[in-house]
Protein backbone atom coordinates (compact mmCIF):
# COMPACT_ATOMS: atom_id res chain seq x y z
CA UNK A 1 0.00 0.00 0.00
CA UNK A 2 1.02 3.78 -0.23
CA UNK A 3 0.47 6.22 2.49
CA UNK A 4 0.42 9.75 2.35
CA UNK A 5 3.19 11.84 2.41
CA UNK A 6 3.78 15.13 3.99
CA UNK A 7 0.31 15.23 6.25
CA UNK A 8 -0.84 13.21 9.05
CA UNK A 9 -1.74 9.94 7.96
CA UNK A 10 -4.79 8.61 10.33
CA UNK A 11 -4.45 4.49 11.27
CA UNK A 12 -7.91 2.82 11.98
CA UNK A 13 -9.99 -0.24 12.22
CA UNK A 14 -11.99 -1.90 14.78
CA UNK A 15 -11.35 -4.03 17.94
CA UNK A 16 -13.25 -5.34 20.92
CA UNK A 17 -14.30 -2.35 23.56
CA UNK A 18 -11.85 -1.16 25.12
CA UNK A 19 -9.14 -3.28 23.31
CA UNK A 20 -5.27 -1.54 23.93
CA UNK A 21 -4.14 -0.91 20.29
CA UNK A 22 -0.33 -0.44 19.26
CA UNK A 23 0.85 0.98 15.93
CA UNK A 24 3.97 0.79 14.93
CA UNK A 25 5.52 2.47 11.82
CA UNK A 26 8.93 4.44 10.54
CA UNK A 27 9.83 4.44 13.43
CA UNK A 28 6.58 6.13 15.30
CA UNK A 29 4.83 4.41 18.25
CA UNK A 30 1.49 5.19 18.72
CA UNK A 31 -0.98 3.52 21.28
CA UNK A 32 -4.58 3.75 21.68
CA UNK A 33 -7.62 2.41 22.98
CA UNK A 34 -10.97 1.15 20.79
CA UNK A 35 -13.92 2.85 21.54
CA UNK A 36 -17.58 1.52 22.98
CA UNK A 37 -18.16 0.59 19.29
CA UNK A 38 -14.91 -1.21 18.89
CA UNK A 39 -13.71 1.66 16.71
CA UNK A 40 -10.46 3.11 16.97
CA UNK A 41 -7.61 5.30 14.88
CA UNK A 42 -4.34 7.14 15.58
CA UNK A 43 -2.55 9.36 13.49
CA UNK A 44 0.92 9.29 12.10
CA UNK A 45 3.13 12.39 12.16
CA UNK A 46 4.11 13.61 8.40
CA UNK A 47 6.70 11.22 7.15
CA UNK A 48 8.88 12.53 3.60
CA UNK A 49 8.23 9.95 0.79
CA UNK A 50 9.74 6.59 0.94
CA UNK A 51 10.02 3.96 -2.11
CA UNK A 52 11.75 1.49 0.16
CA UNK A 53 8.74 -0.66 1.73
CA UNK A 54 8.41 -1.14 5.55
CA UNK A 55 6.07 -3.01 7.71
CA UNK A 56 3.17 -1.39 9.60
CA UNK A 57 2.35 -3.44 12.60
CA UNK A 58 -1.20 -3.06 14.41
CA UNK A 59 -0.81 -4.69 17.90
CA UNK A 60 -4.04 -5.53 20.14
CA UNK A 61 -4.94 -9.27 21.72
CA UNK A 62 -3.92 -10.24 18.20
CA UNK A 63 -1.27 -8.54 15.58
CA UNK A 64 -1.87 -7.30 12.36
CA UNK A 65 1.48 -6.74 10.05
CA UNK A 66 1.17 -5.08 6.26
CA UNK A 67 4.08 -5.40 4.53
CA UNK A 68 5.88 -3.27 1.93
CA UNK A 69 4.46 -0.42 2.46
CA UNK A 70 5.15 2.86 0.98
CA UNK A 71 4.84 6.55 1.26
CA UNK A 72 3.61 8.67 -0.97
CA UNK A 73 1.12 10.49 -2.93
CA UNK A 74 -2.68 8.85 -2.41
CA UNK A 75 -5.64 9.92 -4.84
CA UNK A 76 -9.19 8.77 -5.59
CA UNK A 77 -10.54 8.35 -8.59
CA UNK A 78 -14.51 7.84 -9.31
CA UNK A 79 -17.42 7.69 -11.56
CA UNK A 80 -18.84 5.77 -14.18
CA UNK A 81 -17.98 3.63 -17.10
CA UNK A 82 -15.07 5.65 -18.34
CA UNK A 83 -13.29 6.18 -15.20
CA UNK A 84 -13.92 2.23 -15.02
CA UNK A 85 -13.08 1.40 -18.20
CA UNK A 86 -10.22 -0.98 -17.53
CA UNK A 87 -6.97 -1.45 -18.78
CA UNK A 88 -7.17 -4.91 -20.23
CA UNK A 89 -9.48 -3.49 -22.67
CA UNK A 90 -6.13 -1.80 -24.48
CA UNK A 91 -4.67 -4.90 -25.77
CA UNK A 92 -8.20 -5.36 -28.15
CA UNK A 93 -8.08 -1.66 -29.49
CA UNK A 94 -7.09 -0.40 -33.05
CA UNK A 95 -4.60 1.86 -32.86
CA UNK A 96 -6.37 5.35 -32.34
CA UNK A 97 -6.63 8.09 -34.89
CA UNK A 98 -5.38 10.85 -33.57
CA UNK A 99 -2.57 9.93 -31.66
CA UNK A 100 0.89 8.48 -32.50
CA UNK A 101 1.79 7.18 -29.12
CA UNK A 102 -0.55 4.38 -27.92
CA UNK A 103 0.32 2.18 -24.95
CA UNK A 104 -1.56 -1.05 -26.09
CA UNK A 105 0.77 -3.27 -24.40
CA UNK A 106 0.74 -1.09 -21.02
CA UNK A 107 -0.23 -4.12 -18.88
CA UNK A 108 2.64 -6.30 -20.27
CA UNK A 109 5.66 -3.15 -20.11
CA UNK A 110 4.27 -2.23 -16.85
CA UNK A 111 7.43 -2.73 -14.19
CA UNK A 112 7.06 0.27 -11.72
CA UNK A 113 7.14 -1.06 -8.17
CA UNK A 114 6.09 2.13 -6.53
CA UNK A 115 2.90 2.46 -8.53
CA UNK A 116 -0.19 0.40 -6.21
CA UNK A 117 -3.48 0.46 -6.46
CA UNK A 118 -6.35 -0.60 -4.72
CA UNK A 119 -9.83 -0.97 -6.39
CA UNK A 120 -12.90 -1.11 -4.78
CA UNK A 121 -15.46 -4.12 -6.09
CA UNK A 122 -19.31 -2.59 -5.55
CA UNK A 123 -20.59 -3.68 -2.19
CA UNK A 124 -17.10 -4.85 -0.78
CA UNK A 125 -16.19 -2.41 1.66
CA UNK A 126 -19.61 -2.78 3.14
CA UNK A 127 -19.06 -6.09 4.50
CA UNK A 128 -15.03 -6.24 5.67
CA UNK A 129 -13.46 -9.60 6.74
CA UNK A 130 -11.04 -8.59 8.59
CA UNK A 131 -8.47 -9.16 5.98
CA UNK A 132 -7.14 -6.12 4.05
CA UNK A 133 -5.25 -7.01 0.84
CA UNK A 134 -6.73 -4.89 -1.43
CA UNK A 135 -3.30 -3.24 -2.40
CA UNK A 136 -1.59 -4.60 -5.53
CA UNK A 137 1.76 -3.62 -7.25
CA UNK A 138 0.68 -2.20 -10.71
CA UNK A 139 1.15 -5.34 -12.97
CA UNK A 140 -0.32 -8.33 -13.79
CA UNK A 141 -3.84 -9.57 -12.86
CA UNK A 142 -4.35 -6.22 -10.51
CA UNK A 143 -3.24 -3.94 -13.23
CA UNK A 144 -5.50 -5.61 -15.79
CA UNK A 145 -8.90 -4.96 -13.76
CA UNK A 146 -7.34 -1.54 -12.73
CA UNK A 147 -9.14 1.86 -14.57
CA UNK A 148 -6.98 3.25 -17.36
CA UNK A 149 -7.75 6.69 -16.06
CA UNK A 150 -6.42 5.89 -12.80
CA UNK A 151 -3.34 4.12 -13.77
CA UNK A 152 -2.06 6.78 -16.55
CA UNK A 153 -2.79 9.80 -14.07
CA UNK A 154 -0.30 7.57 -11.15
CA UNK A 155 2.22 7.03 -14.08
CA UNK A 156 2.28 10.56 -14.82
CA UNK A 157 2.53 11.80 -11.55
CA UNK A 158 5.03 9.38 -10.44
CA UNK A 159 7.41 9.66 -12.97
CA UNK A 160 7.22 13.54 -12.94
CA UNK A 161 7.43 13.93 -8.62
CA UNK A 162 9.57 10.80 -8.59
CA UNK A 163 7.74 9.11 -5.49
CA UNK A 164 5.52 6.06 -4.74
CA UNK A 165 1.82 7.01 -5.85
CA UNK A 166 -0.78 4.97 -4.90
CA UNK A 167 -4.57 5.07 -6.55
CA UNK A 168 -8.00 4.06 -5.12
CA UNK A 169 -10.56 3.26 -7.64
CA UNK A 170 -13.63 3.07 -6.99
CA UNK A 171 -16.48 3.38 -9.86
CA UNK A 172 -19.93 2.07 -11.18
CA UNK A 173 -20.35 1.79 -14.85
CA UNK A 174 -23.58 3.34 -15.89
CA UNK A 175 -23.97 5.10 -12.61
CA UNK A 176 -25.42 8.26 -12.34
CA UNK A 177 -23.99 10.93 -9.85
CA UNK A 178 -26.92 10.90 -7.07
CA UNK A 179 -25.57 7.58 -5.53
CA UNK A 180 -22.29 9.49 -5.38
CA UNK A 181 -23.34 11.31 -2.63
CA UNK A 182 -25.02 10.83 0.60
CA UNK A 183 -28.78 11.93 0.47
CA UNK A 184 -29.25 13.85 3.61
CA UNK A 185 -26.87 16.64 2.28
CA UNK A 186 -28.73 16.51 -1.04
CA UNK A 187 -32.03 17.03 0.90
CA UNK A 188 -30.21 20.00 2.82
CA UNK A 189 -28.67 21.54 -0.60
CA UNK A 190 -31.39 24.75 -0.90
CA UNK A 191 -31.55 24.28 -4.96
CA UNK A 192 -33.15 20.77 -3.97
CA UNK A 193 -35.72 21.67 -1.42
CA UNK A 194 -39.21 20.90 -2.61
CA UNK A 195 -38.12 19.14 -5.20
CA UNK A 196 -38.51 14.88 -5.80
CA UNK A 197 -34.78 13.13 -5.34
CA UNK A 198 -34.29 10.02 -7.90
CA UNK A 199 -31.37 8.43 -8.54
CA UNK A 200 -31.09 6.23 -5.20
CA UNK A 201 -28.99 8.90 -3.62
CA UNK A 202 -26.42 7.32 -1.16
CA UNK A 203 -26.45 4.10 -2.66
CA UNK A 204 -22.77 3.89 -3.75
CA UNK A 205 -21.65 6.66 -1.12
CA UNK A 206 -22.37 4.51 1.89
CA UNK A 207 -21.00 1.50 0.47
CA UNK A 208 -18.47 2.30 -1.88
CA UNK A 209 -17.24 5.71 -0.60
CA UNK A 210 -17.51 6.55 3.17
CA UNK A 211 -16.09 3.06 4.10
CA UNK A 212 -12.46 4.84 2.62
CA UNK A 213 -12.66 7.27 5.27
CA UNK A 214 -10.92 8.71 6.79
CA UNK A 215 -7.21 7.05 4.85
CA UNK A 216 -5.83 9.77 3.95
CA UNK A 217 -5.05 11.08 0.88
CA UNK A 218 -4.03 14.18 -1.47
CA UNK A 219 -7.42 14.45 -3.72
CA UNK A 220 -10.13 13.12 -5.84
CA UNK A 221 -10.57 12.48 -9.41
CA UNK A 222 -14.06 11.95 -11.03
CA UNK A 223 -15.23 11.16 -14.24
CA UNK A 224 -18.52 11.24 -14.90
CA UNK A 225 -21.95 12.46 -16.30
CA UNK A 226 -23.18 10.35 -19.53
CA UNK A 227 -25.95 9.09 -17.71
CA UNK A 228 -27.08 12.53 -16.22
CA UNK A 229 -26.87 14.25 -19.74
CA UNK A 230 -28.96 11.59 -21.07
CA UNK A 231 -31.83 12.82 -18.53
CA UNK A 232 -30.84 16.40 -20.30
CA UNK A 233 -29.37 18.22 -17.32
CA UNK A 234 -27.71 20.80 -16.85
CA UNK A 235 -27.47 23.01 -13.96
CA UNK A 236 -29.04 20.68 -11.32
CA UNK A 237 -26.35 18.77 -12.36
CA UNK A 238 -23.84 21.26 -11.13
CA UNK A 239 -25.51 21.61 -7.59
CA UNK A 240 -25.77 17.84 -7.29
CA UNK A 241 -21.81 17.90 -8.22
CA UNK A 242 -21.21 20.89 -5.56
CA UNK A 243 -22.78 18.32 -3.01
CA UNK A 244 -20.58 15.43 -3.85
CA UNK A 245 -17.14 17.47 -4.10
CA UNK A 246 -18.93 19.58 -0.17
CA UNK A 247 -19.82 15.74 0.79
CA UNK A 248 -16.72 14.21 0.05
CA UNK A 249 -14.49 16.82 1.64
CA UNK A 250 -16.67 16.88 4.69
CA UNK A 251 -16.31 12.68 5.29
CA UNK A 252 -12.63 13.20 4.93
CA UNK A 253 -12.73 16.44 7.19
CA UNK A 254 -10.29 18.57 4.61
CA UNK A 255 -12.68 21.15 2.81
CA UNK A 256 -9.42 21.79 0.56
CA UNK A 257 -8.76 18.47 -0.75
CA UNK A 258 -8.13 18.82 -4.52
CA UNK A 259 -11.06 17.73 -6.50
CA UNK A 260 -10.19 17.27 -10.46
CA UNK A 261 -13.00 16.54 -12.97
CA UNK A 262 -13.49 15.31 -16.29
CA UNK A 263 -15.63 16.80 -19.10
CA UNK A 264 -17.18 13.92 -21.28
CA UNK A 265 -16.36 13.29 -24.79
CA UNK A 266 -18.61 14.43 -27.78
CA UNK A 267 -21.38 12.13 -28.27
CA UNK A 268 -24.65 11.99 -30.41
CA UNK A 269 -26.90 12.00 -26.96
CA UNK A 270 -30.02 13.50 -29.50
CA UNK A 271 -30.09 10.43 -31.19
CA UNK A 272 -31.60 7.06 -29.99
CA UNK A 273 -30.90 3.78 -31.02
CA UNK A 274 -33.14 4.20 -34.32
CA UNK A 275 -31.72 7.51 -35.34
CA UNK A 276 -34.58 9.49 -34.22
CA UNK A 277 -34.34 12.76 -32.80
CA UNK A 278 -34.73 12.67 -28.67
CA UNK A 279 -33.14 15.95 -27.42
CA UNK A 280 -31.59 18.87 -28.55
CA UNK A 281 -28.04 18.61 -30.18
CA UNK A 282 -27.00 21.62 -27.62
CA UNK A 283 -27.80 19.41 -24.05
CA UNK A 284 -24.38 18.50 -23.86
CA UNK A 285 -22.19 21.91 -24.12
CA UNK A 286 -25.04 22.97 -21.75
CA UNK A 287 -24.10 20.21 -19.36
CA UNK A 288 -20.00 21.39 -20.19
CA UNK A 289 -21.34 24.80 -19.24
CA UNK A 290 -23.39 24.27 -16.43
CA UNK A 291 -20.96 21.95 -15.08
CA UNK A 292 -17.56 24.51 -15.36
CA UNK A 293 -19.40 26.44 -12.62
CA UNK A 294 -18.18 23.76 -10.60
CA UNK A 295 -14.73 25.67 -10.72
CA UNK A 296 -15.97 28.22 -8.22
CA UNK A 297 -15.51 25.94 -5.67
CA UNK A 298 -11.63 26.53 -4.35
CA UNK A 299 -9.28 23.24 -5.11
CA UNK A 300 -10.80 22.45 -8.44
CA UNK A 301 -9.82 22.18 -11.71
CA UNK A 302 -11.41 20.49 -15.27
CA UNK A 303 -10.01 18.68 -18.37
CA UNK A 304 -11.64 18.85 -21.69
CA UNK A 305 -12.09 16.51 -24.22
CA UNK A 306 -13.36 17.21 -27.28
CA UNK A 307 -10.46 16.25 -29.13
CA UNK A 308 -10.50 12.43 -27.69
CA UNK A 309 -13.22 10.72 -29.22
CA UNK A 310 -12.53 9.17 -32.72
CA UNK A 311 -16.26 8.38 -33.81
CA UNK A 312 -18.80 10.79 -32.20
CA UNK A 313 -21.17 7.58 -31.87
CA UNK A 314 -18.52 5.88 -29.24
CA UNK A 315 -19.10 6.34 -25.53
CA UNK A 316 -16.09 4.53 -24.44
CA UNK A 317 -13.42 6.42 -26.64
CA UNK A 318 -10.06 4.57 -26.25
CA UNK A 319 -7.89 7.69 -25.16
CA UNK A 320 -7.78 7.23 -21.88
CA UNK A 321 -4.27 7.23 -21.23
CA UNK A 322 -4.26 10.85 -22.22
CA UNK A 323 -7.28 11.49 -20.43
CA UNK A 324 -4.95 10.51 -17.19
CA UNK A 325 -1.97 12.63 -18.22
CA UNK A 326 -4.24 15.63 -18.59
CA UNK A 327 -5.47 14.95 -14.81
CA UNK A 328 -1.96 14.64 -13.79
CA UNK A 329 -1.10 18.03 -15.21
CA UNK A 330 -4.02 19.39 -12.81
CA UNK A 331 -2.52 17.61 -9.77
CA UNK A 332 1.39 18.89 -10.99
CA UNK A 333 0.23 22.55 -11.58
CA UNK A 334 -2.69 23.04 -9.09
CA UNK A 335 -1.53 20.96 -6.28
CA UNK A 336 2.09 20.29 -6.69
CA UNK A 337 2.61 23.95 -8.05
CA UNK A 338 4.89 22.63 -10.55
CA UNK A 339 5.13 25.73 -13.62
CA UNK A 340 3.22 23.87 -16.07
CA UNK A 341 0.46 24.77 -18.11
CA UNK A 342 -2.99 22.41 -17.39
CA UNK A 343 -5.66 24.16 -18.85
CA UNK A 344 -7.10 24.86 -22.54
CA UNK A 345 -7.96 28.36 -23.50
CA UNK A 346 -10.94 28.74 -21.45
CA UNK A 347 -13.22 32.14 -22.98
CA UNK A 348 -12.25 35.44 -21.24
CA UNK A 349 -14.47 37.75 -23.41
CA UNK A 350 -15.53 39.17 -26.36
CA UNK A 351 -15.55 42.75 -27.97
CA UNK A 352 -18.42 43.16 -30.61
CA UNK A 353 -16.80 46.04 -33.50
CA UNK A 354 -19.98 45.96 -36.07
CA UNK A 355 -18.70 43.27 -37.87
CA UNK A 356 -16.41 42.00 -36.02
CA UNK A 357 -15.89 39.79 -32.71
CA UNK A 358 -12.42 39.99 -31.04
CA UNK A 359 -12.68 36.99 -28.77
CA UNK A 360 -10.19 36.72 -25.68
CA UNK A 361 -8.82 33.60 -23.51
CA UNK A 362 -7.62 32.69 -20.59
CA UNK A 363 -4.30 30.31 -20.73
CA UNK A 364 -3.95 31.72 -24.60
CA UNK A 365 -0.58 31.15 -25.02
CA UNK A 366 0.22 30.01 -28.08
CA UNK A 367 -2.92 29.82 -29.34
CA UNK A 368 -2.75 27.67 -33.16
CA UNK A 369 -5.05 25.03 -34.95
CA UNK A 370 -4.04 21.48 -34.37
CA UNK A 371 -4.25 20.15 -37.68
CA UNK A 372 -2.96 23.28 -39.47
CA UNK A 373 -6.18 23.84 -40.71
CA UNK A 374 -8.43 26.98 -40.25
CA UNK A 375 -10.11 27.61 -36.96
CA UNK A 376 -13.56 25.47 -36.96
CA UNK A 377 -16.39 25.18 -34.92
CA UNK A 378 -17.13 29.85 -34.45
CA UNK A 379 -20.51 30.84 -35.03
CA UNK A 380 -22.09 34.11 -34.93
CA UNK A 381 -25.28 35.81 -34.93
CA UNK A 382 -27.00 39.09 -35.12
CA UNK A 383 -29.98 40.49 -33.68
CA UNK A 384 -32.43 37.93 -35.07
CA UNK A 385 -30.76 35.16 -33.19
CA UNK A 386 -29.77 32.95 -36.20
CA UNK A 387 -26.63 31.72 -36.20
CA UNK A 388 -24.13 31.13 -38.83
CA UNK A 389 -20.54 29.51 -39.06
CA UNK A 390 -18.40 32.42 -38.67
CA UNK A 391 -14.58 32.73 -40.34
CA UNK A 392 -12.21 32.80 -37.50
CA UNK A 393 -8.36 34.20 -37.57
CA UNK A 394 -5.61 34.22 -35.44
CA UNK A 395 -4.18 37.89 -34.14
CA UNK A 396 -1.41 36.97 -31.73
CA UNK A 397 -3.80 35.54 -28.51
CA UNK A 398 -6.63 36.69 -29.47
CA UNK A 399 -9.18 35.35 -32.44
CA UNK A 400 -11.57 37.93 -35.01
CA UNK A 401 -14.44 36.43 -36.25
CA UNK A 402 -16.59 37.83 -39.16
CA UNK A 403 -19.59 36.63 -41.46
CA UNK A 404 -20.27 37.89 -44.81
CA UNK A 405 -24.22 37.62 -44.08
CA UNK A 406 -24.07 39.47 -40.30
CA UNK A 407 -23.69 43.06 -40.65
CA UNK A 408 -23.89 43.73 -36.47
CA UNK A 409 -22.80 40.47 -34.19
CA UNK A 410 -24.36 40.78 -31.19
CA UNK A 411 -23.72 36.75 -29.92
CA UNK A 412 -20.92 34.67 -30.27
CA UNK A 413 -20.34 30.74 -29.48
CA UNK A 414 -18.12 28.39 -29.97
CA UNK A 415 -17.74 24.43 -30.31
CA UNK A 416 -21.78 24.66 -29.53
CA UNK A 417 -23.14 21.13 -30.32
CA UNK A 418 -22.88 17.70 -29.16
CA UNK A 419 -20.62 16.46 -32.14
CA UNK A 420 -18.22 19.46 -32.21
CA UNK A 421 -14.15 18.57 -31.97
CA UNK A 422 -12.68 22.00 -32.88
CA UNK A 423 -8.82 22.45 -33.63
CA UNK A 424 -8.18 25.11 -31.29
CA UNK A 425 -5.21 24.35 -29.08
CA UNK A 426 -2.48 26.39 -27.13
CA UNK A 427 0.92 26.04 -27.00
CA UNK A 428 0.50 22.81 -24.39
CA UNK A 429 -1.53 21.25 -27.23
CA UNK A 430 -4.61 21.66 -24.87
CA UNK A 431 -7.80 22.11 -26.59
CA UNK A 432 -10.27 24.83 -26.38
CA UNK A 433 -13.57 24.62 -24.01
CA UNK A 434 -17.12 25.00 -25.99
CA UNK A 435 -18.57 28.54 -24.89
CA UNK A 436 -21.49 31.09 -25.55
CA UNK A 437 -21.43 35.10 -25.02
CA UNK A 438 -24.93 34.61 -23.85
CA UNK A 439 -24.24 32.11 -20.95
CA UNK A 440 -27.56 32.23 -18.92
CA UNK A 441 -25.18 31.35 -15.95
CA UNK A 442 -22.35 33.66 -15.84
CA UNK A 443 -23.24 35.67 -12.51
CA UNK A 444 -24.84 32.56 -11.68
CA UNK A 445 -22.74 31.40 -7.50
CA UNK A 446 -22.50 28.34 -6.58
CA UNK A 447 -21.20 28.81 -2.86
Amino acid sequence: MVLQRNQPVVIFGTASQGEKITVSFDRQVLRTMADAQGNWKVSLKPMAANAVGQDLVIAGENTITLHDVLVGEVWLCSGQSNMEYQMRKLAKLSAPEKDAYFPKNAVEEANNPNIRLFLVRRKSLARPNGQYNGWAVAQGAALRQFSAVGYFFAKNLQEELDVPVGVISSSQSGSRIEPWLPEQALREEPYFHGKELTGDPGKFFDTMIAPLAPYTMKGFLWYQGESNVFLQENISYAYKQKVLIESWRKLWNDNNLPFYFTQIVPFLYSLDEQGKERMARTVLPEFWEAQSLLLQLPHTGRVTTTDLVDHITDLHPSYKWEIGRRLALQALAKTCHKPIEADGPTFQKVRLKGGKAHVYFDHAKGLHARDGKSLSCFEVAGKDGIFVNAAAKLKGDMVELTAPSIKKITEIRFAWDEAAQPNLVNEAGLPALSFRSNNPYQKLKLN
